[in-house]
């Protein structure tokens, strides 16, 4: 998965100047090896979220963490098992929502750098990806989790965690490139 993570990472076009910087961090990391992904990594390593939409962009599922208490998407460490990150964050996302048949874009739509409590304090270098749910998806909620909720995406709600927002411009764009995609029928 390292060096997924740095392919990916490294000929990623960022969506955001904050993003670009982020990336550019997540790299310098990586440098110190496999290590990098794993939660053992005291100077902080890399995890995986999503932001999963509905089939037409009209409504976002954010999550209400169990830990911290704010709305978030969904997403968290990587695994031994994960091949990819997107693989990882797609993992993420079918656990903490329940619901089968998510598809994943393999290009990520962020990166964001923030601390956290594991392992006694930490920073979580956090690829982001647009995760699209199947037309009449049903959330269940997970032990992670003290709520699931659909929201439009010009209405979030409070509180949410930083960083939330800036994922909802992206994802939509990554929406309208896979629905202009051509079919692969023929």
């Amino acid at each position: 998965m390292h060096a997924d993570a740095t392919a990916v990472l490294t000929g990623w076009t960022p969506t955001s100047p904050a993003a670009a910087e982020a990336r550019d961090r997540t790299l310098r990391l990586l440098t110190a090896g496999p290590v990098a992904m794993s939660r053992s990594h005291r100077a902080g390593h890399v995890t995986a979220s999503a932001l999963v939409l509905d089939p037409t962009g009209g409504r976002v599922l954010l999550c209400l963490h169990g830990k911290f208490h704010k709305w978030v998407q969904l997403g968290g460490h990587c695994e031994p098992a994960d091949r990819t990150l997107a693989e990882a964050a797609l993992r993420e996302a079918t656990e903490e929502s329940g619901i089968p048949g998510l598809v994943v874009d393999p290009v990520p739509i962020d990166v964001d750098i923030h601390p956290v409590a594991c392992q006694g304090g930490s920073l979580h270098y956090d690829v982001r990806f647009a995760v699209f749910a199947p037309a009449g998806a049903t959330e269940r909620v997970s032990a992670e989790s003290e709520a699931l909720g659909w929201f439009p995406p010009d209405r979030l709600p409070e509180p949410l965690a930083d960083g939330t927002t800036q994922l909802v411009a992206p994802a939509l764009a990554a929406l309208r490139r896979r629905t202009a995609e051509p079919s692969d029928q023929t």
